[in-house]
């Protein structure tokens, strides 16, 4: 049940988008148990966000939602990877970025809880 929302103050076309969640999805099984089948993604460009209080470059921020806990190792490598996505597709420096993982113990689908 892993979510990744990626906000980003670029541009994001339709073929970028569809890009990104495709290496999302293959990124996402860096942390052991998670698949694209149950990945969700969400993406919004042309976000107003300020970097260092600045404003003046592209720069992004993303959550990961997991159910369940994920090693720091692991995170580690998919923060990499986000990163690496966001600067090949978008042009957005790593050290622009942030990602932000958020570990739930309680995850709901389908009318029932995992």
């Amino acid at each position: 049940m892993p979510y990744i929302g990626t906000r980003a103050t670029v541009a994001i076309s339709p073929e970028k988008e569809a890009s990104i969640k495709k290496q999302l999805g293959d990124a996402i099984a860096l942390i052991p148990g998670k698949t694209e089948e149950w990945l969700m993604c969400e993406f919004s460009g042309c976000c107003r966000l300020w970097f260092k209080g600045d404003n003046s470059a592209p720069c992004a921020y993303v959550e990961v939602k997991l159910l369940g806990e994920a090693e720091p190792c692991y995170c580690e490598k998919l923060t990499a990877a986000i990163c690496s996505i966001l600067s090949r597709e978008l042009s957005i420096p790593a050290d622009r970025t942030y990602v932000k993982f958020d570990e739930c113990k309680v995850w709901g689908w389908n009318n029932i809880i995992f």
